[in-house]
């Protein structure tokens, strides 16, 4: 493949296309639960990974898994869990298996938060992959977004 080879042109306008379609959805996500909840989409996707742990084999996340899925670095993690454990949101406390294990749970106060939130959430990213789908580089990742909610 030449630099001037169509297809690597392509690909990177594709990558180009769906860094701009998850901006604009972070944005607007943001703002939403800002206004509303005065919550940040980090905090948000953090209350949602963590409400869906449960007990049993593999049931909590370390804090290295967490990072993962809320897709943040592992000191970056620490510091957003601290910040909400502050809030009374959140609590860690050590795996009873290994003393170096550290989880971390969502408390009454953090579901409550998270389940006043949810639909200001889903109503803002409705709107926002809506608002898209009307130009016509983002449409087709519109689509894809969407079709993964239907297979699922």
């Amino acid at each position: 493949m030449t630099a001037t080879d169509p297809a690597r042109g392509a690909l990177a306008r594709g990558w180009c296309a769906l860094s701009v379609l998850h901006g604009r959805i972070d944005a607007h996500l943001e703002r939403a639960l800002q206004e509303g909840h005065g919550l940040s989409v980090r905090e948000f996707s953090l209350l949602d990974v963590l409400s869906r742990q449960h007990d049993g084999e593999g049931g909590h996340l370390r804090m290295s898994q967490v990072a993962d899925a809320v897709v943040l670095s592992q000191s970056a993690t620490t510091r957003l869990v601290t910040r909400m454990e502050d809030r009374g949101l959140l609590s860690r406390y050590l795996c009873p298996t290994d003393r170096r294990g550290i989880y971390t749970d969502v408390g009454d106060a953090g579901l409550k938060l998270l389940a006043e939130a949810r639909p200001t959430h889903d109503a803002a990213l409705r709107e926002a992959l809506n608002r898209a789908a009307g130009d016509p580089e983002l449409a087709p990742l519109v689509r894809a977004v969407k079709s993964l909610h239907s297979a699922a």
